[in-house]
């Protein structure tokens, strides 16, 4: 016992030794700010040892990450970039949706080109088609192909554009031929060879283009795709004097599919993109950002496991964003870029425009400055990049309103009874059209009703006293308005284009208007 007590006593007052020893130590030890050579360092650019952030705690030895800090922060970043690469690739996915859909149904050959000559009904999903105007699609491989000829039949218009769903050139009364039809020659990107004479020349930057082409169904749809099928041709240079005879391929109620995919499956097909066509299409720091988690041209694509997993969260929260940008577009606050966006500004209207500003190529209203969610709110419900899509010219072209949610700005209900007001004497010199979409899908909504559309077009509408009109949206007809329903289906939602063909100028300044569309029941 005396040796236990013995023990403890001389632990003690080692302990208490080597206690004083380490604070006379500390006494004599230099803190960073006592040497010579010290200045004062303002706190703005250090960072603390431990860091409380929205992904966890980060942490450092003075500024010196910890590896399970590195870790986090790799893990953050690659979902990031994976989030930031569908954002700005939608367009390259849906232009690869777009042909790929077309190539399903047999639509593989210059001179197998897609023709909606029973016009677009509900069965395809394709993104915000109209109902009202018969559509042409013709397939561009110029690295397959070479120099391309394009035949116009006169009154046809459309645009061509590039594979990153860029505007190449218009056809029809914006194009060369203004209207009356000719010879287009499509060049491929860095073509040096001889351009012959006789044709409207057009140069790609990339090999594989989408086009749209349509036209008025005023003579019917049955003449109008007999004119069509006799006036448009599309073949390679190299066969301008034996043409193949052209193979028209009808999509016209027929199921297949162009729009891009929501999944981990988009970073595939952007790869797919990349891979095909010319290293310079895009910008060195887009190439750089899609490097950056693998998609490199002249590599496979091949993510291993954890990459896998981050592009998969990544992509669900890019597709999250891009919805959101499209339903709730930002029009106040610091952060505005949208505001351009309302049909009706400052009238708390959920009407929207498809191009904010009608600024067809997303630059800004300076010109100069990329509006990335712009180019989101567009490529990710709609098609086609033109700026003929944006004239303001009474009269001419087409214009848009469209709306994504009710009156009290809550998405659309498809067990619910909605109402629109189209005033009397709406203002479109050729036809005037409302059209209801899948918001899954972005396409015409599939129901009972093989055509989702009315409008001026449509026979029977029940008119107003004072000559408007009430259109219904409900999964069952309102007794006595049979001819101004369209079916909706509960459990699902949906929107509305109001289409305007031939605007006139009370359209265009805003005197005439629909109202909004409001919940019933």
């Amino acid at each position: 016992m005396k040796n236990y007590i013995l023990s403890a006593v001389l632990l003690s007052i080692l302990v208490g030794c080597s206690f004083e020893n380490q604070q006379e130590s500390n006494k004599t030890q230099k803190t960073p700010s006592t040497y010579s050579q010290s200045t004062e360092i303002p706190s703005g650019i250090t960072t603390p040892n431990e860091v409380e952030s929205s992904i966890g705690t980060l942490k450092f030895i003075d500024g010196a990450p910890y590896p399970e800090t590195a870790e986090l922060v790799y893990e953050n970043l690659d979902r990031m970039r994976g989030v930031d690469v569908f954002l700005k690739s939608i367009p390259a996915a849906s232009i690869r949706g777009l042909i790929s859909g077309s190539e399903s149904i047999g639509g593989n050959n210059l001179n197998k080109v897609m023709i909606m000559d029973k016009l677009m009904d509900s069965k395809p999903l394709f993104l915000t088609g109209n109902t009202s105007t018969l559509y042409a699609m013709p397939n561009f491989d110029l690295k397959k192909y070479g120099p391309t000829v394009l035949e116009v039949p006169p009154g046809m218009l459309g645009a061509l554009n590039d594979a990153w769903f860029r505007y190449i050139a218009d056809v029809g009364p914006f194009g060369q031929d203004k209207g009356k039809g000719g010879k287009y020659l499509v060049l491929p990107p860095g073509y040096e060879g001889e351009i012959p004479e006789g044709y409207f020349i057009v140069k790609s930057p990339t090999y594989k283009i989408w086009t749209l082409l349509r036209t008025s169904i005023a003579d019917g749809v049955d003449v109008t795709a007999k004119r069509v099928k006799e006036g448009l041709k599309m073949y390679a240079l190299s066969q301008k004097d034996n043409p193949p005879k052209m193979e028209w391929i009808s999509g016209s109620n027929k199921a297949w599919n162009t729009v891009h995919t929501n999944d981990y499956s988009f970073y595939e097909h952007v790869a797919e993109v990349i891979h095909y066509e010319p290293i310079d299409f895009i910008s060195p720091e887009i190439r750089g950002l899609l490097a950056s988690i693998g998609i490199e041209k002249g590599k496979p694509f091949a993510p291993d496991a954890r990459m896998k997993r981050i592009l998969t969260d990544a992509v669900a929260i890019a597709n999250a964003t891009a919805r959101s940008i499209v339903w709730y577009p930002r029009t106040s606050g610091s952060v505005d870029n949208m505001n351009g966006i309302q049909v009706y500004p400052g009238q708390n209207s959920a009407w929207q425009m498809g191009w904010v500003d009608k600024n067809v190529f997303f630059s800004g209203k300076d010109g100069f400055t990329m509006n990335s969610d712009a180019r989101v709110m567009f490529h990710y419900p709609f098609t086609v990049v033109t700026p003929a899509m944006a004239v303001t010219i009474p009269g001419k072209g087409s214009d848009y309103a469209i709306a994504l949610v009710d009156a009290d700005k809550l998405p659309f209900d498809g067990s619910k009874v909605y109402k629109l007001n189209v005033p009397a004497n709406p203002p479109a010199k050729d036809f005037w059209a409302a059209t209801v979409y899948d918001a899954q899908t972005r396409s015409q909504l599939q129901t009972d009703q093989k055509f989702p559309t009315l409008g001026s077009q449509s026979d029977g509408i029940k008119l107003n006293e004072d000559g408007s009109c009430d259109l219904y949206f409900a999964p069952e007809s309102p007794e006595g308005y049979e001819n101004n329903w369209i079916q909706t289906i509960p459990g699902k939602s949906w929107f509305v284009v109001f289409r305007m063909f031939g605007p006139e100028q009370e359209w265009i300044d805003k005197e005439w208007r629909p109202s909004e569309v409001e919940l019933v029941k």
